[in-house]
């Protein structure tokens, strides 16, 4: 470990925790990084977002060139990344997205399909246009009668995204972090600094730090209750979909896509090597407790059915051999919170990930860094803290209303 006089504490071995970890451990920090599930296995909580096989990787976002270029850079770094893993795990496979209407409708304002093209080519991102003809020859598991436009973004693709957490957790430790096996359940803060509060299997106890960076995803809000109306815990659905007709799907045939995406929300993945297809929903989807959320929506399956035999009819009989509830730190504008809790210095948020942060990992770790350092930049305007902050979320969020299995109500 480290010799630093400085001593974070990193709460949540997920994406923002593991790189915040590992770029203070880079900047000599000696960091502890506490997480119930990373004593034991190489990822977070099975219902973290951070989990799971696999998370798109793109630069898609309508018009915001914010939250664009940061995508470009990360991008640049998930090429580092994949020279720096034991092998793989970042896909360029493309990222096809697809549109119900033409791009370039008189007189209707742009998609979030056709702001992401014009943006991405203005930018000199090499995105090549798609019409039912091309899709049909390029990408024949798609029904091109339902979708006349589009493009594909050849530079995006996929990570696995659970074992890429573990590689960065194994790098963290070999730069000096020490991964502790505990559930943080309180956070004092205490001049410059905090208390925090640890239960152990051996029991309990109290870690003063100089920094804690709180980056628990969904759970949040449990330690700082003040955040509890901006970023919520919500439950997305994922399923994983055996084709009876495999070949169609594999990467070259089938790139990760989104199909109509803001007004749908559905989203998936080409063939994975254990032979299924993995398709999500990217939405509000349905607030719940992610210690004790099981199953999917009423009526999920049926939608999902639906839009397959629509859209995807060779996957439409396919076995369902997965079912999972993914979990949202989900801030209500959708952008992330890194940064300094007010009146606490020695506390950072690291969250607000909503669904879409995984793709920033090889850039999070030096803005949670530079938050915990105090260094002010332009770029960290949109990430700084926020309460009563509007619901405008992100472009490629849909608004479809889903029904949770208890009763209640959201939008997926």
């Amino acid at each position: 470990m480290s010799t630093s006089s400085r001593h974070a504490l990193v709460l949540g071995a997920g994406i923002f925790g593991a790189t915040a970890a590992l770029e203070l451990a880079e900047r000599g920090w000696s960091v502890e990084l506490v997480d119930r599930f990373g004593g034991r296995t190489p990822a977070p909580h099975p219902r973290a977002s951070s989990t799971d096989v696999s998370k798109v990787i793109r630069m898609d976002y309508g018009a915001d060139r914010w939250f664009t270029e940061l995508a470009g850079e990360a991008m640049r770094g998930w090429s580092d990344w994949n020279a720096r893993f034991h092998r793989r795990l970042f896909h360029r496979t493309g990222f096809l997205l697809l549109s119900r209407e033409p791009m370039d409708e008189p007189g209707a304002s742009p998609s979030f399909e056709a702001a992401s093209f014009a943006l991405l080519q203005e930018l000199g991102e090499p995105v090549r246009r798609m019409d039912p003809e091309t899709l049909r020859h390029q990408h024949p598991a798609w029904n091109a009668d339902r979708y006349p436009d589009g493009y594909l973004n050849p530079r995006a693709g996929w990570a696995e995204s659970g074992a890429v957490v573990g590689e960065v957790l194994a790098w963290a430790r070999s730069a000096g972090v020490r991964l502790v096996d505990a559930e943080a359940t309180s956070i004092e803060p205490e001049g410059e600094g905090a208390r925090v509060g640890l239960r152990t299997r051996a029991g309990s106890r109290e870690v003063r730090a100089d920094a804690v960076v709180v980056a628990t995803g969904a759970w949040t809000s449990r330690l700082l209750p003040g955040v509890a109306t901006s970023i919520e815990a919500r439950a997305m659905p994922v399923v994983h979909v055996r084709p009876t007709e495999p070949d169609l799907f594999s990467a070259d045939l089938f790139p990760v896509w989104g199909a109509d995406i803001a007004r749908t929300g559905w989203y998936g993945f080409p063939l994975h090597r254990d032979g299924f297809v993995k398709v999500g929903h990217h939405g509000r989807g349905w607030a719940d407790d992610p210690e004790t959320a099981d199953g999917l929506p009423d009526g999920f399956e049926d939608r999902l059915r639906d839009f397959l035999a629509d859209s995807l009819p060779a996957l439409a009989d396919g076995e369902i051999v997965h079912r999972r509830v993914c979990f949202y730190a989900d801030a209500v504008d959708g952008a992330f919170w890194i940064d300094r809790i007010p009146g606490s210095p020695g506390v950072v948020i690291a969250s607000g990930g909503s669904g879409h942060g995984f793709k920033f990992g090889p850039v999070l770790g030096g803005l949670v860094a530079d938050a915990v350092e105090g260094v002010r930049e332009a770029r960290r305007s949109r990430l700084l803290w926020r309460p009563g902050a509007g619901r405008a979320r992100e472009d490629a969020r849909s608004d479809v209303e889903v029904q949770s299995t208890d009763g209640g109500s959201g939008v997926a």
